[in-house]
């Protein structure tokens, strides 16, 4: 058994920062990430993005945990998720749609591959 921890996620420092990979417009949203990919087809990490807008385009099923900011995540063919420090979610394979992050976010997530 592997157990990855992560101490102190709301300060952690994040190792990557790369400009999101489809913006919608400006600014272009950059996000950093701190990460573990496991060899059971389990990744997980603490990733940050500064405000912008995107389409996600991870088809992977996720759990994540928001510690601080403020965004929306509108599916394809759903309506806006309002969503705040404190909140957690949890997106199915395949959930594509658009994140608009008007605060800078961070979050802990799990993704299942």
């Amino acid at each position: 058994m592997s157990i990855t921890q992560f101490k102190n996620t709301a300060t952690l420092k994040l190792e990557e920062s790369n400009p999101v990979a489809v913006p919608l417009g400006t600014p272009v949203a950059v996000a950093s990430t701190t990460s573990v990919e496991r060899d059971d087809g389990v990744e997980t990490g603490v990733w940050e993005c500064t405000p912008g807008r995107w389409r996600r385009q991870i088809v992977a099923q996720e759990f994540c945990h928001f510690i601080q900011g403020r965004c929306t995540f509108t599916p394809d063919g759903g309506e806006p998720l309002l969503i705040e420090a404190g909140d957690a979610l949890m997106l199915p394979a395949n959930s594509l749609g658009i994140w608009d992050i008007q605060e800078t976010v961070r979050k802990t997530y799990v993704l299942i591959f």
